[in-house]
């Protein structure tokens, strides 16, 4: 089946108002950059964007408009703000997620990517240790007061365990450097991140390849995510970024 879509406005066409979209990247890398200006561009509204180890970090332009636009209305990461408190004063977002208007959700990277990975296998939820007698045994971690749900714990083998729900996000955007017309991605180093499992747990995911070749034509022992997991696939050459104001 070919799933190449003709360009990236096509390829969010039915995105819209309150979806919840998994973002591939691993800070600047592997940033599925062209979809989220496409999604700038169509202005749609409270959003929740998933992420896993700081993509929004790593695209500073998008990130900042996607806040002056008003889009985002929760963002769920491992590690969404700058370590530096100056670089974090003149952030827009860090300034909105602390002024209560945006939602910044933390997880343990881990416990993160195991919520997207039980999406995809089909596990409603999973006990695990990691945070056991620290605040994150306590509630939910947010800037939200009222979201600061208690946790359900249980003792398993003698070790607190946590329970976690699976995440399964609307969406997922992943960037890949090489793709097929029916899906089959392979990414490049630092850049697979959390693409695997946000393909798995996304009831719909998006690919912005930047080399795109025919069915057949990949290895298949070189295939990362199987085409299985993707509905879409939008050919995007590689560009430049700048990384130096990151």
């Amino acid at each position: 089946m070919n799933k190449v879509c003709g360009s990236v406005e096509e390829a969010i066409a039915d995105i819209g108002d309150g979806a919840t979209i998994a973002i591939g990247g691993f800070f600047a890398a592997g940033v599925p950059r062209a979809l989220l200006q496409a999604l700038i561009a169509k202005g749609v509204k409270d959003l929740t964007l998933a992420c896993g180890s700081g993509p929004l970090l790593g695209a500073v332009e998008e990130k900042n408009s996607l806040v002056k636009n008003g889009q985002i209305k929760k963002v769920i990461d491992s590690y969404g703000l700058f370590r530096s408190a100056s670089k974090g004063m003149k952030d827009p977002f860090e300034q909105e997620v602390r002024a209560g208007r945006i939602e910044l959700e933390i997880y343990p990277m881990g416990t993160l990517a195991e919520k997207y990975r039980a999406a995809g296998a089909g596990i409603p939820a999973f006990f695990t240790p990691t945070g056991g007698g620290s605040s994150v045994e306590e509630t939910v971690l947010t800037n939200i007061a009222a979201n600061r749900v208690a946790r359900e714990t249980r003792i398993i083998d003698g070790v607190p365990c946590i329970l976690e729900t699976a995440l399964k996000p609307d969406y997922a955007f992943i960037h890949a450097s090489n793709g097929d017309t029916e899906g089959n991605l392979r990414y490049r180093k630092t850049a697979r991140n959390f693409n695997h499992v946000m393909a798995m747990a996304a009831r719909v995911t998006i690919a912005d390849v930047e080399n795109l070749c025919a069915a057949g034509e990949m290895d298949p022992d070189t295939i990362h995510t199987p085409g299985i997991f993707v509905q879409r696939v939008v050919h995007i050459p590689r560009v430049a970024f700048d990384i130096t104001n990151l």
